[in-house]
């Protein structure tokens, strides 16, 4: 952000407004005449109802604005006591094929965020945003960007409502807000401590979340069900813990056609991982809280289909435990049998994520799935690879690859597409006493690629695919538009994907 700029004669009666409402408006990169100003149609309507005083404004308060910077002007409009002006950048940015995304859309949702944040500070409460020519990518920065866990403190940030200024698009400014209020959602869950999101208060979330959609979506939560199903691999990690395991699945209903074949989205439920008797490092092992982030993020996608009202089926399932260390944890050399009988040596019991989703992939099979993703903060070797770029993705699926990276490209959440060579896939079958080895023969090499060939030992669907988020998992500073902090990601993508899909129907 950049010069902040007043309009008084009375520089100290700034402290006599009290700042309510604010706007937020766009500018992009003038290419042409130096020292003009290109405004959006929106920054342009309300120039022209001020006779041109933000356009003067903007010449004469500093550098033409580049993109993700601002501006602060007070009372220039007796209905907004304060109005920033973002950089937008170049207005004819489009997809860019080297990033792999939609410049133009990313552009948005930076300035947007950073609008609303300086009005947030400035204490304004309520905020009308330039849809910018694209008014779900605004809204996705507006609510995006204000969003701050700070439900434990005493001190919290001003609470911010948001609306389009005008109504340009108003149908698309309602799917970002629920796009952003879906990743929220996962960036709450995965923020929270280990103590207030245990495997029963996250599943109780969820079903409140549900509950206003209840006539499209069905929500079981089963404890003594696990054993029934013969999940020995998920039942493995979550018996070293004093907190239940729960079995997460949600039913949306969307389709007109109740015998659609479902998309089934799985994610990894790790309310907590100590790594079990295979102990973490204490230095960040409190981001481990976080370690749901795959659960998360499937389970808020269905919540915000429903809310969406997509003409889809689909079906969410989330293994839910903790991985503690006790006098009941596996240890490091037990053998034990996922739901389609396979035996798995465990080596290693801070791999556990795959022995969870084993289980539960082998579930999902049962609902004739058009096509399975499950989501996994699962490796830090996917971090080493790629960091927080993208997710990794790993599919036996051709077609599955290109829905999702076309879904990326729209959202600017990232995915990249990873090997599954059989390569990988013998490191983990040459098991001493079991069918399969839960790291390998070579733990530090390619561990990644190893954890999916892990995976795919529990897959028959022609059409899945395995998304690594564990470099995406948090935010320090690479995504303007978020927070530091937990990220939420890949929500939006996975939504903007099941929306692909119904239209490819």
């Amino acid at each position: 952000s950049t010069a902040v700029c007043g309009c008084f004669s009375d520089a100290s009666s700034l402290v006599l407004i009290y700042l309510l409402q604010g706007l937020v408006l766009g500018v992009f990169e003038n290419e042409g005449e130096q020292g003009s100003v290109h405004l959006t149609e929106a920054a342009a309507g309300f120039d022209k109802a001020l006779s041109g005083k933000l356009s003067e404004l903007l010449k004469i308060s500093g550098p033409a604005l580049k993109k993700g910077k601002s501006r602060i002007f007070y009372g220039i409009h007796e209905d907004f006591p304060c109005v920033a002006v973002v950089g937008l950048g170049k207005n004819n940015a489009a997809v860019c094929g080297a990033e792999n995304w939609d410049s133009s859309k990313e552009n948005i949702r930076q300035a947007v965020s950073v609008g609303c944040r300086l009005l947030q500070d400035l204490e304004v409460n309520h905020v009308e945003v330039d849809g910018c020519g694209d008014a779900q990518s605004a809204a996705e920065g507006a609510v995006l960007g204000l969003f701050e866990y700070d439900q434990l403190k005493s001190k919290k940030k001003t609470k911010v409502t948001t609306q389009l200024h005008g109504s340009a698009d108003s149908a698309g400014w309602e799917k970002g807000v629920l796009y952003a209020e879906g990743q929220n959602l996962a960036r709450l869950l995965m923020e929270a401590p280990a103590n207030h999101i245990t495997p029963t208060a996250f599943a109780s979330i969820i079903e409140e979340k549900v509950a206003r959609h209840a006539e499209h979506v069905t929500i079981h939560k089963r404890f003594d069900w696990i054993q029934n199903q013969e999940m020995g691999a998920f039942l493995s990690v979550s018996k070293g813990s004093e907190e239940p395991p729960v079995f997460l699945e949600l039913h949306y209903n969307g389709s007109p056609d109740p015998t659609r074949a479902p998309l089934v989205l799985v994610g990894k439920g790790i309310t907590f991982d100590s790594g079990g008797i295979s102990l973490k490092p204490s230095l960040s092992m409190d981001a481990m809280r976080a370690d749901m982030g795959g659960a998360a993020t499937v389970c808020a996608s269905v919540v915000t289909a429903a809310a969406l009202k997509l003409p889809v089926n689909i079906i969410g399932l989330a293994p839910l435990c903790e991985n503690m260390p006790s006098g009941k944890a596996t240890k490091p050399g037990d053998v034990v049998k996922a739901k389609n009988g396979k035996t798995i040596q465990v080596d290693n019991t801070d791999a556990e994520g795959r022995l969870i989703l084993a289980d539960a992939l082998c579930y999902g099979h049962t609902f004739n799935p058009r096509a399975i993703v499950n989501v996994a903060t699962l490796t830090g070797a996917m971090d080493v690879a790629l960091g927080s770029a993208a997710a990794g993705v790993f599919t036996n699926s051709d077609w599955l690859w290109e829905q999702l990276h076309k879904a990326s490209v729209v959202t600017g959440d990232r995915v990249w597409r990873m090997p599954l060579f059989q390569h990988y896939t013998r490191q983990v079958t040459d098991s001493q006493l079991a069918d399969l080895n839960n790291i390998g023969k070579y733990s530090r090499s390619g561990g990644a690629c190893t954890a999916a060939a892990f995976l795919r030992e529990f897959v028959t669907a022609p059409h899945w695919a395995h998304l690594d988020i564990a470099g995406v998992m948090s935010n320090k500073d690479e995504v303007p538009y978020l927070r530091k902090g937990m990220s939420g990601r890949p929500t939006r993508t996975l939504v903007e994907f099941a929306t692909g899909v119904v239209h490819n129907d």
